[in-house]
Order: structure tokens, then sequence, then C-alpha cells
């Protein structure tokens, strides 16, 4: 089977997911191609005979205030299912990749070729961006039209169906973790460095976008350190970093706390970490939470969005209302101060995230993979 996949080549989690599942499936032996306007982060990583990367070139004219990047993806994607013989097309998010693809699939039924997509949400996508009255009839109609949608978590689908004129079933299946890529690993010469004298490491890996609420981190972090010795590790970079940074020295902290920037080895990162710290507004799923859990990081996060799918209240963190600093400096003391009590979640985030290991999703999406296929070939609608 060869697959195309559309997809964010960022750091976030629409872009991480289709990345990780085009890696996944090539290591069983499908020919993978991603489309996209510069190669994902996480290909960067070795030579996979398996993975194919087709770049979106916008051209820029001086007419054009801002490039037709949908135009240039439509005809990219033209190209490359012409020219490699896709047999399926896997959109990750919503916005402009369905309708780019129902652009590019109705110039190829003049040629007499034709292709199924898949369209899979990740989040943003339909509660942000997607609601916005600019873009929700295209949103609307480009999922309607895709051949099957899924969505990462039993609450993205609600708010889709509760946002949108959806006219066929929402499968979920959900964001996965690589086991032998992200667990704990013995790096204590590193967090020697970093907290020398046993200082409790907190973590937070983000965006850095008003949505994941990030000064948030830094109260709660102030707060624990209030009680007890600790550092904080901020992975990633985006608008919010610079006024964080100037908080953190308004605050007397920034000693305290590393801005990392972005990594790439991040399961590094998370090995050396006592507690992770997840305060969103929303999150669809919550990927880097997964992440950290399956290195052993127990989870600190809001009760928005999927996180309760995931973060396992009493068990493996806590779950807070949204802006409740108190209460999530309160259950980080909780966990942090008592250290049979950290062990003991820590164990229980290692073995919750196993139920997320790639082996047992990556099947939900070849089944439905070949289910959407077979159905195109009999000329019928999925109905899937």
């Amino acid at each position: 089977m060869k697959i195309g996949i559309v997809c964010y080549p960022t750091f976030g989690g629409s872009g991480v997911l289709a990345t990780e599942l085009g890696l996944a499936l090539s290591d069983k032996g499908y020919e993978v191609h991603f489309i996209t306007y510069e190669q994902p982060v996480r290909l960067t990583q070795g030579f996979h005979p398996n993975i194919y990367f087709h770049e979106v070139k916008v051209p820029t004219y001086p007419l054009f205030d801002f490039p037709p990047y949908e135009t240039a993806l439509a005809s990219t994607m033209v190209h490359v299912i012409t020219n490699q013989q896709l047999d399926l097309l896997h959109l990750h998010y919503a916005i402009p990749h369905a309708s780019a693809a129902y652009f590019a699939r109705q110039i190829l039924k003049k040629t007499g070729k034709d292709i199924p997509f898949i369209t899979t949400l990740h989040g943003t996508d339909i509660t942000l961006v997607g609601r916005d009255a600019t873009y929700a009839p295209v949103v609307t109609f480009s999922i309607n039209e895709s051949d099957a949608i899924t969505a990462v978590s039993d609450n993205l689908k609600e708010e889709t169906l509760r946002s949108f004129a959806i006219e066929k079933d929402i499968h979920v299946i959900p964001n996965f973790v690589d086991v032998k890529r992200f667990h704990q690993t013995d790096k204590n010469h590193f967090k020697q460095m970093l907290a020398p004298d046993g200082e409790r490491i907190l973590v937070h890996v983000s965006n850095f976008r008003t949505v994941k609420r990030v000064p948030d981190v830094v109260k709660v972090f102030a707060e624990v350190k209030k009680q007890l010795p600790a550092k904080l590790l901020m992975i990633g970079d985006g608008p919010d970093r610079q006024n964080v940074e100037e908080m953190t020295r308004n605050m007397g902290l920034y000693n305290d706390v590393r801005f990392l920037g972005k990594q790439e080895h991040i399961s590094e990162i998370l090995s050396i970490s006592d507690l992770f710290v997840l305060p969103s507004a929303t999150e669809s799923f919550g990927l880097s939470a997964l992440e950290a859990m399956a290195c052993g990081v127990p989870v600190i996060s809001t009760n928005a969005g999927g996180l309760p799918e995931i973060n396992v209240q009493g068990k493996t963190g806590y779950l807070s209302d949204v802006g409740d600093i108190d209460d999530m400096a309160r259950n980080a003391v909780d966990i942090l101060s008592d250290s049979e009590r950290l062990l003991h979640f820590k164990k229980a985030a290692i073995a919750h995230a196993r139920k997320f290991e790639k082996q047992h999703i990556i099947p939900q999406y070849e089944k439905l993979y070949e289910a959407v296929i077979a159905s195109y070939k009999k000329h019928e609608k999925c109905t899937l």
C-alpha cells in the first residue's frame, strides 16, 4: 500500500503524530510519502528506506500579500498521487489539508484518476480555527467530503459533532507513544548538573502559545518552590516565551528555570524530570503528557478537553480546573514531597502509558485504510 501523509512539519502534536505514524507504517513495509512545506522534525533522525518527502514549494509574486499555499499544496498532491500511484491520502489537521485534498481529487477525476482520503482531526483545527466564521463552511464541507474521519480523543469527537454539521461517523483513534524512544533511562549525571542539591525537577513542553497558559507553569513552580527545593525546565518555543522569561526574572526565579528551546531528544530530558506540568486551557489529547508518562514522569494538568482520558486522577497525576494555580501547586507538592509516593506515581505513569503503545494503535489505522480503499474501489460512498 502506498500512503500519502499530509501534515504540518512542526513540533506540534498533529505533526508529531503524523510523522510517528508514517515511520511506524514504513517499518511495517508500507510506502509512505510525506507532502508538506518542510521536512517534518522527527523525520530527520536517520534514513528510512520506505519514506519519501515531497516539498510543497510556494512561489512568491508581488501580486500576492499572502502566498496561496493551499493551491500549491493541491497541485503537489496531484503530482505525487499521479507519479507515485498512491492508494490513499491521510490528512492531519483539517485546515487546509482536507480542502486541498478535495481540490486535488476534483482535478484528478478529470484525468480518470481517483483517490480516497481520510482526515484526522487533532484539536485547534476544530476548537479554535475551525469555529471561526471565516473558515467554518470550508471546514464542514471538506470534513464531510472525507471518506473517513478520525479524532484523537472522545472529547474532540464530541466537540466536532457539537460545532459542525458532520454527516458521518467519527472514529476515535487515540494518539500513541513509541516506548522504544520514550522510556526511562539512566541520566543521573545530567540530573546532577541541573539539580546538584537533589532538587525536584519540574518540566513543561509546548509551543508556548496562549492556549498552553505557560505563565501558569511559572506560577505553579513559584508556589512549589516555597515548600521544597525545585528546578524548572521549559522545553519549546513560541510567542509567549519572551514574556515568560521576563516573568521569571521579575519573580526572582530565573536562576532556577532553564529555557531549553526546541529539543529533538526530549526523552533524555524527561528521564531526569520528576513532574510534568500542563496547565492548558484546552487539549484535544495531550501527547506531550503521554510521552512524559512513558518516561516515568507523573502529570499535573488541567481537566480540559481530552486530558482526563490519559491523566488518571490520583494515579498517574492530578487534574485541576483551568487557572486553579493553588490546586495544581498543592497536587505537585503532594507528589514531590514524599519519595515513596513519587515512585508510586512514576510506576503508575509508565504502566498507563503502555496502554497507548504504538503496536496497539497502528493496527486501527491499518484496518481503516483497508476498509476505505476496499469501499472506494467498489465505487461506493464510504459510510464508515
